[in-house]
Order: C-alpha cells, then structure tokens, then sequence
C-alpha cells in the first residue's frame, strides 16, 4: 500500500464555496421570506396616530388675566366673593385643526399682543402664515368639531358666555417654595411643652427591616404650589362690557397678573358624551 493512499483527502478551495453556496441556499429556503416581507411592508406603509393628550373641551374658551378678587353685591343685598378678570387685545384664532390635517379636530387661540422682537423667529412666521399680530399665549381647544372658525377670527367674550354659566377656570397656582409638611400637607404638630422633642418634625416614614424603604408617593416636604390647577364649574356673575372684565364667584388659580384659561364647564351628558 502507497504512502499516497493512506494521506487523507484535503478538499479544495473550489468544493468548500460550492459547500457554504449550497448551505446558504439551503438556508434562505427554510426563512419565512413570505412573512419578513410582509411585516417589513406593514410597518413602513402603517401611518403612525398622533399621540393626543389634550382632552376634549365642551366648548371654544378664552384666555384671559386675573386682576384681583372684590366683593359684590347681588340685587337682593347678599355679598358674594368674585374674582375679576379681564382681557388684554388677542384671543384670536390662529389655527384650526382638522382630523384630515393634524388627526384631530382643535382651534388655537392666541393672546396678548406684544412686540415682534418678543417673539422667536419660528413663532413670527407661523403667526404672519394667517396674517395675525404678535401674540404672546398660544393655546389649543380640542373640539368635537370646529365648523364656523377660520383663522384671524376675533372671540368676544360677550358672544360666547352670558351671566350665570358656569366655567372651568384653569391657572398657575402661586408657588410657595420648599414647604414642610404641617403646611404642604396640613400635617398636625407634636406638643410644644412637657418636654416634647417633637413639634413640626415628619416623624416617621416607614418601617426598618420591613420594607426598609419608603413606599412611593409617602406625603413628605418639597416644593409647593406653581403647578398648572382647574377649578371647575364657577358661576359667572357679572360681564361687564364698558370695563372689558368678567366676575366668576368665588376664587381662581394664581396671583394678579397670572394668565387664565376659561371655558365652558363640563357637564357629562349635557354638553360632552358619556364615553
């Protein structure tokens, strides 16, 4: 027997492609190409929803200024607190958005007029698209439909609300600061004598071995106030078209000065679906 016969056989460049070729063919045969392609096509084609988190309004609404509170006095002599608002040149319609267009049905209202060099170079050109003043507020009311508003339409206060409709009345609270919690969270005190070491502590928060930790969301200091709040359904008292103010009894979000948001009081059933 030769040396060469009992030599193993070493494969050749040429055979190991043809190999790996033959393998890869038989590979792709197996992939589910039909449904690759398929989900590819679907997720390109798919038009994405826009992501909507304004709810829905029951009606346009204005923005307005809160000037102060006062007292006034009713026909038959009873004295009800009001807060007086009044309104600066704007509330005028910017935008009006249809579901064909942004998804879903809104009118964007702008207010206060101010300077152009106020204003970003972004915000001057989507306010001179319409042919609209500077304005310094931009806010969206999502309604249910929007047929009857155009762009540079004026609201008039007197137009769209009448004395005794109740409001939804939104605003900035006053900040307070860093708060304890005997304030923040109207906490009670420890004894003040008898050799109490404890008057406006926090006291406790939890347990040591079990859990161990403190659970989220426990009533602690931090900041408080200067966050976005609604008071709904207060009733319109006086409209007073000389002095360009509305009187909404009882007390509203902010200071004077603060930018408010008025619209017509939700009632469900009435003027919003049930679902």
């Amino acid at each position: 027997m030769s040396i060469s016969s009992l030599s193993p056989t070493i494969p050749t460049a040429s055979a190991t492609n043809a190999s790996s070729s033959s393998f890869r063919s038989s590979l792709l045969l197996r992939l589910p190409i039909k449904r690759l392609s398929n989900l590819s096509l679907s997720a390109n084609t798919s038009k994405q929803t826009p992501l909507i988190s304004a709810s829905m309004e029951a009606g346009i609404g204005v923005m307005g200024t809160k000037l102060g509170m006062m007292s006034f006095f009713e026909d038959s002599g009873t004295v009800v607190p009001v807060t007086v608002v009044g309104f600066r040149e704007g509330n005028i319609v910017t935008q009006v958005k249809t579901e064909l267009t942004d998804g879903y049905n809104s009118v964007q209202v702008g207010y206060r007029r101010v300077r152009d060099r106020k204003l970003t170079k972004p915000e001057m050109g989507h306010l001179e698209k319409s042919g609209i003043i500077p304005l310094r507020h931009l806010q969206e009311f999502r309604l249910q439909s929007v047929d009857g508003f155009e762009s540079n339409q004026r609201l008039a206060v007197e137009e769209l609300f009448k004395e005794g409709d109740l409001v939804d009345v939104s605003g900035t609270t006053i900040g307070k600061g860093f708060q304890g919690g005997i304030k923040r969270h109207h906490f009670k005190r420890g004894p003040m004598t008898h050799g109490s070491k404890s008057h406006r502590q926090l006291g406790s928060i939890g347990a040591g071995t079990t859990p161990g930790r403190v659970y989220p969301g426990k009533k602690m200091p931090g900041r408080m106030g200067g966050t976005k709040r609604k008071i709904r359904k207060l009733k319109i008292v006086k409209i007073d078209n000389e002095l360009n103010v509305v009187m909404i009894k009882g007390a509203v979000p902010g200071k004077p000065g603060n930018l408010l948001r008025i619209t017509p009081a939700k009632i469900v059933g009435v003027n919003i679906p049930k679902n």
